[in-house]
């Protein structure tokens, strides 16, 4: 029997409802949510994230404005900039798009950014706050992903969560929030020895590893929730057939554009999973609704909470 799959686009519409709820609250209440977005030179991945994040803003109600400084900016008018921001109280959240060029300290400016402000939850006194269980700011995939979870009704508690990845952003964050849900949790990788059976213990798997289909069907328990949070492009006709011989639709879109996008999880996994997330439209959507729910969790926590919080991680 095939794996119920978790619908991304659909969580991801009713979080961003319930975020522009808040926003109207906010605002008739004198408090309008702010967002800057830094996008530095034009990495045209980079822009079309940017894009989506500001057009999600405008949508849900929060005030956004992008800056655009030159490719060949130096680390300290990088600082300058953020300090800036830091500084104005109008704006909640600051994110720096990654990857930033290479003459720039992208530690030093990401650690000159508020924590307060921290609306992608990199910096240490989040992560600090995170690991503690304290208020702060989340980062936006791992919080996505217990949104996923929870919104259909999959337990975390007194599960064995097996997350492949150790990645700052995705996998330690994603490790701790499971682990404060009180699921038992086994974070491996690369170096992991016999990871398919590490793997086939979970009863929640989360692949964050960045390798395409890395994850199949040996390494899955059967009827377990699959989280699948890698994004690749494939355009290898050999590592297309590996994934998707059969697939005739698929097969005309890589003919027609001359690549496909698929997780780190081997598409036959659905066949053994109890519950699968799809790539495209599984995490993706949730990260951005999550940027926009740590922007209002951050105007909320600076300025004083005008309406009451919702339920989110």
């Amino acid at each position: 029997m095939a794996a119920i799959v978790l619908d991304g686009n659909k969580i991801g519409a009713e979080i961003r409802a319930e975020v522009a709820s808040e926003v109207k609250a906010m605002t008739a209440a004198g408090i309008r949510p702010g967002l800057a977005v830094v996008l530095v030179g034009n990495n045209p991945a980079s822009e079309i994230y940017v894009r989506g994040k500001v057009k999600s803003s405008e949508e849900v109600g929060i005030y956004s404005e992008k800056h655009t400084p030159p490719d060949n900016i130096s680390t300290q008018a990088l600082l300058d900039l953020v300090i800036d921001l830091n500084r104005r109280d109008e704006i909640d959240g600051i994110l720096v798009q990654l990857p930033l060029p290479p003459q720039v300290d992208a530690k030093k400016v990401l650690m000159t950014v508020d924590p307060a402000k921290d609306v992608d939850g990199f910096h240490p006194v989040n992560v600090g706050f995170l690991s503690t269980q304290r208020p702060g700011l989340v980062p936006c995939t791992p919080a996505g992903i217990m949104e996923i979870l929870k919104r259909s009704n999959i337990p975390i508690a007194s599960q064995e969560a097996v997350v492949v990845g150790r990645s700052d952003i995705v996998g330690k964050p994603t490790a701790m929030l499971l682990t404060n849900a009180n699921a038992t949790v086994t974070i491996c990788h690369s170096k992991t020895r016999d990871l398919p059976g590490v793997c086939r213990r979970g009863d929640i798997l989360i692949a964050a590893i960045g390798r395409a289909g890395m994850i199949t069907r040996d390494f899955v328990k059967p009827g377990a929730t699959i989280i699948d949070v890698g994004m690749n492009r494939v355009t290898d006709p050999a590592e297309f057939a590996r994934l998707f011989t059969g697939n005739p639709k698929r097969e005309e879109s890589f003919r027609t554009k001359g690549f496909t996008l698929v997780g780190d999880v081997h598409p036959e996994v659905a066949e053994v999973a109890g519950a699968i997330t799809p790539v495209p439209g599984g995490v993706g959507p949730l990260t951005i609704a999550m940027l926009m729910a740590n922007t209002v969790r951050a105007a909320k926590l600076r300025r004083g909470n005008p309406v009451p919080e919702l339920s989110r991680v």
